[in-house]
């Protein structure tokens, strides 16, 4: 199929497609001609599994990365293994700024006291 076809049996754009490409995400399986894309149903798998991977909060860095070792092992354990490390970097990295937020939190609200409070000792005055 050419990359038209393909795009939209992703639910993406062309240009999606080749970025994918020039990132080595994916690759057309041939060209033919006048150097148009060809890709088979391998790429358009690859392409719902790159989905999948952002989809579970995966960045392109991050799944250009698992991809080798997520294809490379038929089993897909060592693979699994890469994306469960990373969602724990993921999950430290949100644990720290849901604290640090708690943290923002209460300073806005000690200093929202504070003004209140001198502004409620300057109209009794």
């Amino acid at each position: 199929m050419r990359i038209g076809e393909l795009a939209k049996l992703a639910g993406v754009t062309p240009r999606t497609i080749r970025y994918y490409e020039s990132l080595g995400l994916l690759g057309p399986s041939e060209r033919e001609g006048k150097g148009f894309r060809y890709y088979t149903e391998t790429e358009l798998e690859r392409l719902e599994k790159i989905h999948a991977f952002k989809e579970l909060g995966l960045t392109l860095e991050e799944i250009a990365d698992v991809m080798p070792v997520y294809y490379a092992d038929p089993t897909r354990v060592q693979g699994k293994r890469k994306i469960v490390e990373i969602l724990k970097g993921h999950l430290q990295d949100t644990d720290e700024k849901i604290q640090a937020l708690i943290q923002f939190r209460s300073d806005l609200q000690s200093n929202i006291d504070r003004i209140q409070q001198w502004i409620d000792a300057q109209a009794e005055s």
